[in-house]
């Protein structure tokens, strides 16, 4: 019926999926080389206005998330769903095949064959045969024909479903990307030292996303080459749910923070005209940072100090040391340079206080949830594994035709791999040799 099946043929077609396969690599290329998720006036300035109106009409900007390519994608699956339908049936019946129905006519007719005689009776010569071969793995079924004694064993009958591994695997990567699209998300925050942030905003659309906790950055780190250029740079970070921190870690490129499925990529920085100018009271030991701008003053009442940054030394982007002012409104304030982040220690009378003073940074963060990712990499796990199946692995049967000749036993051996025949055939002559090697002992 299904033969008869114009429909059924279509989409059973091989020739389909190498013409799907064929336009979404090409599609691929296209989305990779024309940005994606700009403007319209990003485009018309770049292509032009018509080119700009065209890519609107085909979805370019956001190609990935076209109909077109959904569908593509989705005729990919489908083919690949009626194509497995339709032939796996057929593999199935050949790994569970009954190899012991076949006539000597036909394993005469098989490439890899020999035969030799045996100086004892057939019951012998199967014992001694089975037993030997079970030492290399192969466990052997007979049966009695009215050719003689028929032995059979195989190996790797399942490798035949080498590609439909294959097939699975690619289902299974289409289903992690669909539960990715449907329920994550891919945004970006810009969070300044000392403060926290519940919200993100999503690329391209901008839409605001609630975290549903508060991510705070306690303070960035940043270093320059000798030209100015940046050398590399960290962010600690710390989470918080209901002002409670639950995780503090310092990130970096390529090694990010993850809470709840949700991960932060160090990105970028932000650099400030603020200062933040840690205090150390060592007469009562408390400790407390302020953000102060630049040139302006700041108070610690609590302590009755003012402070401020009046001047500041650069190097490239980075500010290397500060000029800090500093009072507790007895006599006059005190003014000394200190290296940027690094305290130094002012008296004032009787008393002595640690102040650093630091450029004020914001941490740039990719923010990333993809709860399928997880299926994208059993997929592609499962599709190593099937590919290695399906090029490495091999359904190899061998047969053992026993039948009386006067005083002895004649053998016809025989074999066959559906796949890497000549590795097959090596493993043939090592167990044909094995076998004359029991004739010979036989024979002494």
């Amino acid at each position: 019926m299904k033969q008869q099946n114009s429909f059924w043929q279509f989409f059973a077609s091989v020739k389909l999926t190498l013409f799907t396969l064929f336009c979404i690599a090409v599609t691929s290329i296209i989305g990779t080389i024309i940005p994606q998720k700009e403007s319209l006036e990003w485009y018309a300035s770049k292509y032009g206005p018509k080119i700009a109106q065209l890519f609107a009409v085909l979805d370019i900007p956001d190609m990935y998330s076209s109909w077109w390519f959904l569908a593509l994608l989705f005729l990919l699956c489908f083919n690949l769903v009626i194509c497995s339908i339709d032939r796996f049936p057929g593999v199935w019946k050949q790994v569970h095949a009954n190899g012991l129905i076949f006539s000597a006519e036909r394993l005469q007719k098989m490439s890899n064959q020999t035969s030799f005689d045996l100086g004892m009776s057939t019951s012998e010569a199967r014992l001694q045969i089975t037993g030997q071969l079970k030492k290399k793995g192969w466990n052997f079924t007979d049966s009695s024909t009215e050719d003689g004694t028929l032995l059979f064993a195989q190996k790797g009958a399942w490798t035949r479903t080498g590609v439909y591994i294959v097939h699975t695997s690619i289902l299974v990567i289409f289903l992690g990307a669909i539960i990715g699209s449907l329920g994550g998300f891919k945004g970006s925050v810009v969070v300044p030292e000392t403060t926290k942030k519940s919200r993100i905003f999503l690329y391209g659309s901008g839409k605001p996303v609630d975290l549903g906790f508060d991510v705070r950055c306690n303070w960035f780190a940043i270093e320059f080459y000798e030209n100015g250029m940046p050398k590399e740079y960290t962010s600690s970070l710390t989470i918080l749910e209901n002002d409670r921190e639950i995780l503090t870690k310092e990130i970096e490129v390529n090694d990010p923070l993850s809470y709840k499925g949700i991960t932060f990529y160090q990105s970028s920085y932000e650099a400030y005209q603020d200062f933040i100018i840690t205090i150390t009271s060592q007469p009562s030991g408390r400790e407390k940072s302020f953000v102060v701008p630049f040139q302006k003053q700041s108070t610690w009442p609590e302590e009755g100090l003012k402070f401020g940054v009046i001047n500041a030394k650069a190097l490239g982007q980075s500010i290397v040391s500060s000029k800090i002012w500093f009072s507790d409104g007895d006599g006059s304030p005190t003014i000394e340079w200190a290296d940027n982040g690094l305290p130094i220690t002012i008296t004032r009378g009787d008393l002595e206080y640690q102040v650093s003073a630091k450029q004020m940074y914001a941490t740039g963060l990719q923010v990333a949830k993809d709860p399928g990712v997880w299926w994208v990499y059993l997929g592609c796990a499962l599709m190593m594994f099937g590919l290695y199946v399906a090029f490495f692995m091999s359904h190899r049967r061998i047969w053992f035709l026993l039948s009386d000749k006067g005083q002895g036993c004649h053998i016809l051996f025989t074999g066959t791999a559906n796949k890497n025949r000549p590795g097959f055939e090596k493993t043939f002559e090592e167990l044909a040799e094995l076998a004359v090697a029991y004739t010979q002992n036989n024979k002494r």
